[in-house]
């Protein structure tokens, strides 16, 4: 089977696991301190709060930044249901806005015709709180445009960057341009942890908070334990943290391995149907996923040519969620199609193809090939 994606695991990363096992500190220590510092230090962040997830950072940073139930969040439609679910789990209400049809971020012209009208109407106007764009399959939103956004209402801007590890804005880290910055260490991420996740931030007191929410509500700063607020149990453990040091030893090999592969397939579709991805002209996007667009008669049968391709040892998936119509958002809201037409168009055509630092120029020309086989029998 030539894989969707597979984390890149070594001796040393085995060997960190087993020494960190075999001392019995096995939870929020030294190498959880480590595998932050190591994260400051690539990001470039005054903090870092290791978490025991991306959706836990996420959830973390609504309730820092003071989202509550009854309030209003803006968040981009194509995303996978995590980045909503945390909106509702805080009791708020997700206003979802739809993205661009190249990039598949979050159109920054349309959040803004959507925070107009939002702040035209007083009721809702005191009820918007945050905007939550997300960097999707690695490559940024346009950050100054959603910024100037947010600075005209005062808004605070917590980048969904899950998968967006390394990835660039005009030479910007992911993760340094809103309040506070979201990672996952999912396997299927540029580095993993198994499961893991990151905020980061340069504002000490949203720091000093969220340590405290990770972790039951204890003071991070007391000389003897105190718990100063209600508080979580989103710790990283120290088995998680040493592998994760290990792992951001190759990130830029990793990186550097996934921009190739994507730049090889670009080439290897240019004469087909199928449309790569476009890069942002001021972006430097990282693949965390390789998502083409099917031509748009292969829409009705992307399923059927998933199942086709696997059967030939090939996995694909497709792209991520159009959140809105998922059961849960469509029931609860009412959303239909035609709500939101670029994510509409761009959840039906969008097909993930195998991309990971293993994948050898063979096996992408077998995943071409049979691609392109599939569809001139299908369309």
């Amino acid at each position: 089977m030539i894989r969707l994606a597979i984390p890149s695991i070594e001796a040393q990363d085995l060997e960190a696991v087993r020494g960190t096992l075999e001392s019995g500190f096995l939870v929020q220590g030294a190498r959880v301190a480590e595998f932050e510092r190591l994260l400051q230090e690539y990001i470039g962040v005054r903090h870092v709060i290791a978490v025991s997830n991306c959706t836990a950072a996420l959830h973390l940073s609504l309730l820092a930044v003071g989202v509550r139930a009854g309030d209003l969040a803006l968040v981009t439609t194509y995303s996978y249901v995590a980045t909503a679910n945390v909106i509702e789990l805080c009791g708020a209400e997700p206003v979802f806005v739809d993205i661009e049809p190249d990039t598949f971020n979050m159109n920054p012209e349309c959040l803004a015709v959507t925070l107009a009208r939002l702040m035209a109407n007083d009721e809702t106007a005191r009820r918007v709180k945050v905007i939550l764009p997300v960097h999707t399959f690695g490559q940024m939103a346009d950050m100054p445009a959603i910024l100037e956004i947010a600075n005209r209402y005062h808004l605070p801007v917590i980048e969904d960057a899950a998968c967006a590890l390394g990835a660039r804005w005009q030479g910007r880290q992911a993760g340094t341009w809103g309040a506070l910055g979201c990672f996952s260490f999912h396997p299927r991420k540029a580095i993993t942890t198994g499961e893991g996740g990151a905020i980061t931030t340069n504002d000490d007191a949203l720091a000093h908070k969220l340590r405290a929410l990770r972790n039951h509500g204890q003071d991070p700063d007391a000389s003897a334990p105190d718990f100063i607020m209600p508080g979580f149990n989103y710790r990283l453990t120290e088995f998680q943290a040493a592998l994760g040091v290990t792992q951001m030893e190759k990130l830029d090999r990793i990186i550097a391995a996934r921009r190739s592969g994507a730049e090889r397939y670009d080439g290897l579709l240019a004469n087909s149907p199928v449309r790569p991805p476009v890069v942002a002209n001021p972006a430097e996007h990282v693949y965390q996923s390789y998502v083409v667009l099917l031509p748009e008669a292969a829409a009705p049968m992307r399923q059927d040519l998933i199942q086709q391709l696997r059967s030939r040892g090939i996995e694909t998936n497709i792209g991520t969620w159009h959140m809105p119509l998922t059961t849960f958002f469509r029931t609860r809201y009412g959303f239909r199609p035609g709500d939101f037409p670029v994510a509409d168009a761009v959840f039906a055509r969008s097909l993930t193809l195998p991309l990971h630092e293993a994948l050898t120029e063979g096996e992408q020309d077998t995943v071409i090939e049979h691609l392109t086989v599939q569809l001139r029998r299908n369309v």
